[in-house]
């Protein structure tokens, strides 16, 4: 691929998702868009960027940029976040909203789907705690096609061992041949949905918690801190956000602080700033 070329494409899937392609990167645009090029029957890299400057968008432009998306997930990713989740997050709102019982989770990084189903079911399990509660999850992702994925719900073996307790395997999946069949109970908790993280999710609502896990991490400072900047919007004061473990809110944004003893969970800033101190215990 032509200098030139990279530095085009470089600056295009920046300005549309976010990504940042350093040099160092070019290995992987031409392993994830060569197929792309065949697909269309174009003779290489170099063709895809005149393509782009000519202005064709639609399914091609969008194939394009689905290709060099990162849709790495798995059922109970990291699985202390989702024991957090569990034991701390959800009692805390329950206790919160108890006038209300309403409760809305975004996963703003859907991919595949694991991570919003691994809440279902997480949610699912306790149904008689939550009886007489309403609780939305919106899954939404840039990457179309990992979105008919997670739509379908359909697994590989490999995907389901990946974190997926076995348990949770026999009760919530059927196998259909070598693959494995999300239950519609859990699918129906889910709303999947295409978004544009450098985009105003104003349209998606307000939400309670939002994970936004292991996404950051392919952005540069200002895209960080503008994407936080936008859900800290959509949050209440006293909302719950998740990143992944290699992601912090310090440095890069103050509208989110750690959540006190907590790793990996942030709060509102406000509403941390709000909350009345710890009372000191008496000797």
């Amino acid at each position: 691929m032509k200098p030139d070329s990279f530095a085009f494409l470089s600056k295009w899937l920046y300005e549309r998702t976010g990504l940042v392609l350093g040099p160092d990167k070019l290995y992987l645009v031409e392993s994830r868009l060569s197929p792309v090029a065949r697909k269309f029957n174009l003779a290489g890299l170099d063709a895809i960027v005149v393509e782009i400057k000519s202005g064709r968008g639609g399914e091609f432009a969008t194939e394009v940029s689905d290709a060099m998306m990162t849709n790495e997930s798995f059922f109970y990713r990291d699985v202390k976040p989702f024991d957090q989740f569990k034991d701390l997050v959800l009692p805390r709102m329950m206790q919160a909203r108890a006038s209300v019982r309403r409760l809305r989770i975004w996963s703003a990084a859907a991919s595949t789907g694991q991570e919003p189903y691994t809440l279902a079911m997480i949610i699912k399990e306790m149904d008689a705690k939550l009886a007489g509660w309403k609780i939305e999850i919106v899954g939404t992702d840039i990457s179309r096609e990992a979105l008919d994925r997670a739509k379908a719900g359909l697994y590989t073996q490999f995907e389901v061992q990946r974190g997926l307790p076995i348990q949770m395997l026999l009760k919530y999946f059927k196998q259909q041949g070598d693959r494995w069949q999300i239950a519609d109970s859990i699918k129906q908790m889910v709303q999947l949905r295409e978004f544009n993280l450098l985009t105003d999710p104003a349209s998606l609502g307000q939400f309670d918690v939002v994970f936004c896990r292991n996404v950051l991490i392919y952005f540069d400072q200002p895209t960080k801190a503008a994407v936080l900047a936008r859900i800290a919007k959509q949050m209440p004061n006293d909302g719950i956000l998740y990143l992944g473990g290699a992601e912090t809110v310090l440095g890069v944004t103050d509208k989110f602080a750690p959540l006190p003893g907590q790793r990996g969970i942030y709060g509102v800033a406000a509403g941390l700033a709000a909350a009345p101190a710890p009372v000191a215990a008496r000797a």
